[in-house]
């Protein structure tokens, strides 16, 4: 049986151009240009890729949470989400 390459099982390998993504539709959207039907189809894929996104996110924390300690991952701490850079 084939293995799957780690780029096509998980969604952090596309975490990068789902974002860029998104971002351009934001920017297409903010720009006003699109009709409504257009607004709706760049909207509902918008609510895809960030999902995709928070997934990826997930993931990642995940790897990260068992690297840190394979043992007992569930006892590691949980990232700052506060948004605090200092």
């Amino acid at each position: 049986m084939p293995k799957k390459s780690t780029n096509e099982a998980s969604p952090v390998a596309h975490f990068e151009q789902s974002l860029q993504e998104l971002e351009n539709l934001v920017e297409k959207m903010e720009a006003g240009d699109l009709s409504l039907e257009q607004s709706l189809t760049a909207y509902e894929r918008g609510v895809g890729l960030y999902r995709q996104c928070q997934q990826a996110l997930e993931q990642a924390e995940l790897r990260v949470r068992l690297l840190t300690d394979p043992a007992q991952p569930e006892k590691s701490e949980p990232f700052d989400t506060t948004g605090n850079d200092d």
